[in-house]
């Protein structure tokens, strides 16, 4: 296995390697991160997986060893389908050690877990100074105390040839807290920084090249829409007037009301928010949980079907949640409530609900529109592409085309139990749309009556009967739509006997059908099975299912795609599709879009606050000092010195022993989902990770520590699970510690918001925690304000004393503690354990060799040193049993007494 590649080996394999896919912008950043350690920074949507590809393909050979870190489960399917290489490895928690050491000698590309190869590091299983680089994706996740960063300082302290590479399309994240970029360049250990925006001259003239052909259609809103627009934003301004008049000393520039309808508002509250969140009121606090309600009411509105926005508001008008939000009382929210009924009954309280303003374009297109151009350009495989944001608009819109608007409205209204009576004949087009409805409430009281009377008058003949009608009632009540990510519909064309002679499409003579029979094949499988067009209906949500469009985009090809909603990743997606094409005929997109509302607005934030960032990012490289050393490469470097403890000079003679003493700790495999083990090693101390039953860390042959979060002390405290750790830490360690360790964002104390329920409060926990302190008395409590601070504490608590035992560390597993529980009494032996002289070391041979307590108080000093083998610990369990001993309270009370009077006495003069 090769160490490292010289450069004219790089250059050597980037001439075989085929670049003629890629655009001439992903061939600069290929070239530039192939020859320079750095980290890369680019826009959503103008995807690095090509670039990433290509990178792993020049090093696919058994003579390197490829690490890469931070990838989820679809990318490593995804890459090693690009590569179509058998020396590409995946190792996970599935892969044993044996298997991981094979697999890491084997050399290639190996997609390994962070918590894996962390532990492998620390026990020498892979050869750290043959690892011929390390690929890390999401780079802007990496900081300091993290897993990533972990491995990275690792490698570089035993490999100062190998390359680091870092990936990165969220350039936001590179905006939060002070320095961002630079920490975590310095966590990479790379020096080079490649930021890659649209506005870049490079990438837009490789779009420009190749362009798909665009029809943006600006859809207007009902009147009624655009009224409950208003109503919430008024609603949302007032919201957030009131959260800054009550709070003027905290800088809340970030939160307003353009913001607050953007996707990331959730993260933007909490970069705002968190570190002063316990400190603020329950006014604020609920101020902020309304601007969450109304941001999503708005989004339901667009997103959603009138039904869905009428259940959904409904909820909100009750006294209960009146009590609490203040929102509810005012006389805009009043406007919003009385309005809401005309979206879906009419002046005649008949049901006759409003159609989604974006439906009817929807139909038109694809019942007119494409089947023109599919017969224009006489295609035979045509595949239409539909765009969503969620899950749940998926589902609608493969409702609304297989069955139609009216009906899925009507089911949709039947599910939500809404008060129906009658509807509307203009509504009632569809045959399975009854005329008069019986409501789900009143269906549920027949449904009751008649089972009470079955029960009543044929008990003893068919008892199954009520158990039927029941089973059917509960079905009914706990039915859920089963969403899924996307849907596959036929489109076929049915020919009327009128129509037979004319050339023109007829509207009604498409229909568009499910596709059944997807369970056991894939989407590609599946659309090839079908020889008319065909409509795949697909979200855009989430970071990994972008990778979902591109596959989609790559294996389907679809000649018609339909932005139902709006997303800038996804443009940017189709803009790359379509520049790497490179054909004559480009592909057809529709961007369906409410021009002039919060939708339009959300889009044209997102572009403006992300064209911000990289702007910041820009000034910021432009001024950055970067150290000489800052990748690691030299032995001096100061970004790999561990604050290892300061020799201890010797008083006598005055000499210093210059080789600092050798500190380890004994870590659970467990712990290394945490960022304490990190901290602890850079902080000079080694880690011995090992899968051990009782605690977390073992720091010296007695102190045994478990860590605990302040959730999980509250969930270890409620089971009883923390008094079970307790008793084996305190059976087999004679200093038992509990480390309550807080978020080091939020302030250090035992407060009273840490409960969430209205019925429970930190008290009760404090309770219990008291008895446990009570009940060991042994136990010490540590408590600890973050991470940081305990790494600090632990290098304190060893110093000087023993390292830990790991062959009794490794021993004490489950087998060792049922073998206890079924030998001794666990009463006994809890009862001897706390005797003075007794330690985890001697209890074992005193409970064999001691037979019982009587015969114990008859043996000598000499005889009890025989049992223990320790004088100090025999004198001291034979002074408590044949001594007389005191309180120390009393005995200083008697000496008080026992004092002579003074023959002077004072008075006040």
């Amino acid at each position: 296995m090769a160490m490292s590649m010289e450069t004219n080996d790089i250059d050597n394999l980037v001439e075989k390697t085929d670049l003629q896919y890629m655009l001439e912008f992903e061939t600069q950043i290929f070239l530039d991160i192939v020859h320079n350690d750095g980290l890369v920074v680019a826009s959503k949507g103008v995807n690095l997986d090509l670039v990433i590809s290509n990178l792993l393909k020049v090093y696919c050979d058994p003579g390197n060893l490829v690490l890469v870190l931070n990838a989820i489960e679809k990318e490593e399917i995804y890459y090693k389908e690009k590569l179509k290489d058998s020396n590409v490895y995946s190792t996970t928690f599935s892969t044993n050690v044996k298997e991981r050491e094979d697999i890491y000698l084997s050399g290639g590309i190996n997609f390994v877990t962070t918590r894996i190869l962390v532990v492998d590091m620390l026990k020498n299983r892979i050869p750290i100074d043959k690892i011929t680089g390390i690929v890390v994706l999401r780079a802007h996740s990496i900081f300091e105390s993290c897993q990533e960063a972990f491995v990275l300082r690792l490698y570089r302290q035993k490999n100062k040839t190998g390359f680091v590479k870092g990936f990165s399309n969220n350039v936001q994240s590179f905006t939060v807290g002070y320095g961002h970029v630079e920490r975590v360049m310095r966590a990479l250990f790379v020096k080079e920084l490649y930021i890659w925006p649209r506005f870049h001259s490079a990438v837009i003239q490789s779009f420009k090249k190749h362009q798909p052909n665009v029809i943006e259609l600006h859809i207007p809103i009902s009147e009624k829409m655009k009224k409950m627009q208003t109503y919430i934003l008024d609603l949302m301004n007032i919201t957030v007037k009131e959260l800054k008049k009550i709070n003027k000393g905290v800088e809340l520039q970030e939160i307003t009301v353009e913001n607050c309808l953007t996707k990331k508002f959730h993260k933007i509250l909490q970069a705002q928010l968190d570190i002063i969140w316990h400190q603020l009121s329950r006014k604020s606090l609920q101020l902020v949980a309304d601007l969450k309600t109304l941001r999503h009411l708005i989004i339901t509105m667009f997103h959603n079907d009138p039904v869905t926005f009428y259940s959904v508001v409904s909820k909100y008008r009750t006294m209960e949640y009146a009590q609490t939000a203040t929102w509810v009382l005012s006389q805009t929210s009043e406007l919003l409530f009385s309005q809401m009924n005309s979206f879906i009954f009419n002046s005649d309280k008949e049901f006759h609900p409003d159609f989604c303003p974006k439906w009817e374009p929807l139909l038109e297109i694809l019942r007119v529109e494409i089947p023109a151009q599919i017969k224009k350009s006489n295609t035979k495989e045509n595949t239409i592409l539909i765009l969503c944001t969620d899950y749940r608009s998926c589902y609608q819109l493969k409702e609304v085309l297989s069955n139609g608007p009216e009906l899925y409205l009507f089911n949709k209204a039947f599910r939500n139990k809404l008060p129906i009576k009658k509807i509307s004949k203009v509504f009632r087009v569809n045959e399975k749309i009854p005329e008069v409805v019986e409501t789900p409430v009143e269906k549920k009281e027949a449904k009751a009556t008649k089972c009470k009377k079955l029960k009543a008058d044929n008990d003893t003949k068919n008892p199954e009967s009520e158990t039927k009608e029941v089973k059917e009632e509960k079905e009914e009540e706990e039915e859920l739509e089963d969403f899924q990510s996307s849907y596959l519909l036929t489109m076929s064309q049915t020919i009327c006997e009128k129509n037979k002679n004319q050339s023109s499409f007829d509207e009604s003579a498409y229909i568009f059908e499910p596709f059944t029979q997807m369970e056991n094949m894939d989407l590609t499988q599946a659309c090839q099975t079908i020889n008319e067009p065909k409509i795949l209906i697909q979200t855009f949500k989430g970071t990994e299912n972008f990778i979902n469009l591109q596959n989609t985009l790559e294996n389907l090809k679809p000649s018609f795609i339909v932005l139902y909603h709006c997303s800038m990743t996804a443009v940017r997606e189709i803009e790359m599709y379509e520049a790497h094409r490179q054909t004559t005929t480009p592909i057809q997109v529709y961007f369906l879009l409410h021009a002039d509302t919060v939708e339009e607005q959300s889009y044209l934030t997102t572009l403006r606050r992300e064209k911000e960032a990289f702007e910041f990012l820009i000034e910021t490289k432009s001024k950055m000092v970067i150290p000489e050393d800052q990748d690691g490469k030299s032995e001096q470097a100061s970004a790999l010195q561990r604050d290892l403890q300061s020799p201890k000079k010797n008083t006598r003679d005055g000499r210093q022993d210059l080789v600092p003493k050798k500190q380890t700790i004994i870590v659970d495999m467990r712990e290394f989902r945490s960022e304490l083990p990190a901290l602890i090693h850079k902080r000079g101390i080694e880690i011995e990770p090992l899968t051990i039953t009782i605690g977390d860390y073992i720091l010296t042959p007695d102190i045994c520590v478990e860590r605990k979060s302040i959730s999980d002390l509250i969930g270890s405290l409620n089971t009883g699970r923390l008094y079970q750790q307790c008793t084996n830490m305190s059976r087999y360690y004679s200093k038992p510690m509990l480390l309550i360790e807080f978020d080091q964002n939020k302030t250090f104390g035992w407060q009273n918001n840490y409960m969430l329920s209205s019925d429970a409060d930190s008290f009760n926990i404090q309770q219990k925690l008291l008895l446990l302190t009570l009940h060991f008395p042994k136990l010490k409590l540590i408590w600890s304000p973050s991470p940081y601070a305990t790494a600090q504490l632990f290098e304190e608590m060893k110093a000087g004393k023993e390292e830990p035992n790991v062959e009794y560390a490794t021993a004490l597993g489950e087998q060792d503690l049922d073998m206890i529980q079924s030998r001794y009494n666990s009463n006994i032996y809890d009862f001897v354990q706390k005797l003075p002289g007794i330690t985890s070391k001697n209890i074992d041979m005193f409970l064999k060799k001691g037979e019982s307590m009587d015969k114990i108080a008859q043996k000598t000093e000499a005889q009890l040193k025989e049992i223990l083998g320790n004088s100090t610990d025999a004198q001291s369990l034979y002074s408590i049993i044949h001594e007389h001993h005191k309180p120390k309270e009393d005995t200083e009370l008697a000496k008080q007494k026992d004092k002579p009077k003074s023959r002077y006495r004072y008075t006040k003069k």
